[in-house]
């Protein structure tokens, strides 16, 4: 037998080289055999109008536009991925520290500052780590990773739960 035993395995009994696969009009084959693949031959259709655009430039336009967006779009690295998830879990302990010293001073400042204000101010100040969160990855979005890193590391430092600290956690 002179032929491959390779080429044997992915044919069938009764195939010839007269008999090539063909493609409907429209595809081209690539890769390891695609010399062996014909496209089907051009039928006479009705001609195009002038005003409509060629087939090519239309299937072609919505493919660059594609990889115009894809190229534009770079994910973050793995690095700045961890970090982020580091400082969202600082902001969402410092959430919970606003919200458990708020609440423990609760007691002593009914006395000083009316209920209506009192709850105002705990709510502000238990959102405002989630809107500084939100606040800086929005307005940094175009910007270099440092610069967003920036701006939330300084929500780290000027939101510390100065209620919570100092009290622990603790009723005075």
């Amino acid at each position: 037998m002179t032929s491959d035993p390779d080429d044997d395995a992915l044919s069938w009994d009764g195939d010839s080289d007269a008999e090539r696969p063909t493609l409907p009009k429209g595809w081209q084959a690539v890769g390891r055999g695609s010399d062996k693949v014909e496209s089907a031959p051009a039928t006479d259709a009705a001609p195009e109008t002038p005003s409509a655009p060629p087939a090519e430039s239309a299937a072609s336009a919505p493919e660059e536009e594609v990889e115009d967006e894809e190229e534009e779009f770079e994910g973050l690295s793995t690095g700045m991925l961890l970090t982020l998830g580091a400082v969202g879990g600082i902001y969402l302990l410092y959430t919970l520290g606003w919200l458990i010293g708020g609440l423990r001073m609760q007691a002593g400042a009914l006395f000083l500052i009316p209920s209506v204000m009192y709850t105002a101010t705990l709510v502000i100040a238990v959102a405002a780590p989630a809107l500084w969160f939100a606040a800086s990855w929005m307005l940094t979005r175009n910007s270099r990773s440092w610069v967003r890193l920036t701006a939330l590391i300084a929500g780290v430092v000027f939101l510390v739960p100065w209620p919570f600290v100092m009290t622990g956690g603790v009723a005075a």
